[in-house]
């Protein structure tokens, strides 16, 4: 039997620049604290196997020096949780890990002849911590500074960041108010990684690598409130995860913040019933904002990397005829919108947008249901909202594409938007209907379903790429003849396209139609 952890509440972690750390120290919410800093230097080594094993089962050791003291710490992470880990601490006698003291912790059931032969030291984080003792509404609470370094055998990253944490009290809102409060002095920005996770990251190479979607814990039984808590958290980590992508200029990066946006606005839209309130509807206005931001980067994107390069690389007779002032032009255009994403993921907007969404999930307003009705649509088994929601909008979705063939480009757009927005659905729900039978017809509707948005893409694609060419070659007041002449040679390759894509979409609808729908 695995021995209780200890008691976590919530710790709201903020990363900052090391310049911002004097201005930090300066702020009156700091200058106000009469009782003397505590301050300590750690050194903190984390040990796993040469393949990581407890990197992929959730789970962290480290034994943390502190003057003379050693403590070993076990944590087990979970995809349902943004702020909270379960954690077993002891006291050890030496700089090593005593596997015995971790046999009734989450990693005992881990821990064979082999395991325990194979565990070795893979990081170390060295860190200087300030922390301020902070007294407001009752509530106790501490902030943490740490500084110092990450380092592996053969690289090493700058630490600096902010924790707070409730220690006495359960208004969690109340650090949500004092990290806006410190955002207004200085840029800090909502982070989700631990110091382990950003180990790890070195030791894949970096800390930039685009972010995809997490394994939901959606299970039988959840309450709905529950259940969108899960996929909100998961949302909103993708989004904030893929800054650093983002500001490296990294297509893959745009592409996955947008596709985090795009879940998150999909999971409020199954759930609409439950946020109704102001708070949720700010929070819907502000993915839009960013939404708008990041598409022109990734339309861009899509246009020279899929339809402009292989014809520049190409035999083509579009090369023959000179394709080279349009290219150009759109570069120039990707650059320009790559900046503005840029801009839009460093301003104090988005930080704001960051603190707000993560404090709207944990302790928003439209979770003081005061409505019998939508309080006891909360509290329902998410399996039976599911299956409403997923009938909805199969319902929805196939009345509007059994006739794709004959809609224009705007109902074709609202019906790729619906399949999306089906698509997702599945996807945050998959696991609230684990029987075999269920499973299996999940399968073949979630790969029908994706082959019929992958066509719907790729008629949207050419439609937004015919008119931004066609806006490039003969509207602007610098065109050229040869740039509107290139620019009609691309809106005829994507013409020709159409035909195909069209073709590929109407299939793949057929078999999706006869798919048996696996919330049944």
């Amino acid at each position: 039997m695995i021995a209780m952890p200890t008691p976590k509440e919530l710790e709201l972690k903020l990363e900052l620049a090391p310049a911002d750390l004097r201005r930090l120290k300066q702020i009156p919410l700091l200058r106000a604290v009469s009782d003397k800093p505590q301050r300590s230097h750690q050194v903190s080594v984390y040990f796993d196997t040469d393949k990581f094993k407890l990197r992929r089962e959730g789970l962290t050791l480290r034994v943390r020096h502190i003057g003379e003291r050693r403590i070993q710490t076990v944590k087990a992470t979970s995809n349902a949780k943004l702020f909270e880990r379960d954690e077993w601490e002891y006291d050890v006698a030496g700089d090593g890990p005593d596997l015995d003291l971790a046999a009734d912790t989450a990693l005992g059931p881990l821990l064979g002849k082999k395991m325990r032969s194979r565990l070795k030291p893979v990081f170390e984080t060295r860190v200087s911590r300030t922390v301020y003792p902070l007294s407001r509404q009752g509530q106790e609470i501490a902030l943490s500074i740490d500084r110092g370094r990450i380092k592996t055998t053969d690289r090493s990253a700058a630490l600096c960041e902010v924790e707070l944490e409730l220690e006495q009290g359960d208004q969690n809102r109340l650090l949500f108010e004092i990290a806006r409060e410190l955002n207004r002095t200085i840029p800090v920005q909502l982070a989700f990684k631990s110091k382990a996770e950003r180990g790890y990251e070195l030791l894949d190479g970096g800390p930039d690598a685009p972010v995809q979607a997490t394994t939901l814990d959606v299970h039988r039984g959840m309450s709905t409130r529950s259940a969108f808590q899960v996929i909100a958290r998961s949302c909103l980590k993708q989004i904030v995860g893929n800054q650093p992508a983002v500001l490296k200029g990294n297509p893959d990066g745009v592409h996955q913040m947008r596709i985090g946006i795009r879940r998150l606005r999909a999971a409020m839209s199954a759930h609409r019933e439950l946020l109704g309130d102001e708070q949720s509807n700010a929070i819907k206005g502000e993915l839009k904002w960013l939404a708008r931001e990041l598409t022109p980067a990734r339309e861009l994107d899509v246009l020279l990397t899929r339809v402009v390069s292989p014809l520049t690389r190409g035999k083509s007779r579009i090369k023959s005829n000179g394709l080279s002032t349009l290219p150009r032009a759109l570069e120039k255009e990707r650059k320009q919108a790559y900046r503005v994403a840029c801009d839009a993921v460093t301003s104090a907007r988005y930080r704001e947008l960051a603190l707000n969404t993560a404090e709207w999930i944990e302790a928003g307003r439209w979770l003081d249901q005061q409505d019998d009705l939508l309080r006891n649509r909360a509290n329902m088994p998410v399996e039976t909202f599911a299956a409403e929601e997923l009938q909805r909008r199969w319902r929805k979705f196939r009345k509007k594409a059994k006739n794709l063939a004959e809609l224009n480009a705007q109902d074709r757009h609202k019906c790729r938007i619906q399949g999306k927005k089906l698509r997702y659905a599945a996807e945050f729900f998959a696991e609230a209907f684990p029987t075999k039978r269920a499973q299996k017809r999940l399968s073949k509707f979630t790969s029908a379903l994706k082959k019929m948005q992958d066509g719907l893409g790729e008629l949207n694609d050419i439609a937004v790429h015919e008119n931004r060419v066609a806006a490039m070659g003969l509207q602007r007041p610098d065109g050229s003849r040869k740039k509107a002449f290139e620019a009609g040679l691309l809106a005829g390759r994507e013409d020709a396209r159409y035909d195909a894509a069209m073709r590929a979409a109407v299939k793949a609808y057929d078999e999706l139609a006869v798919a048996k729908p696996f919330w049944r």
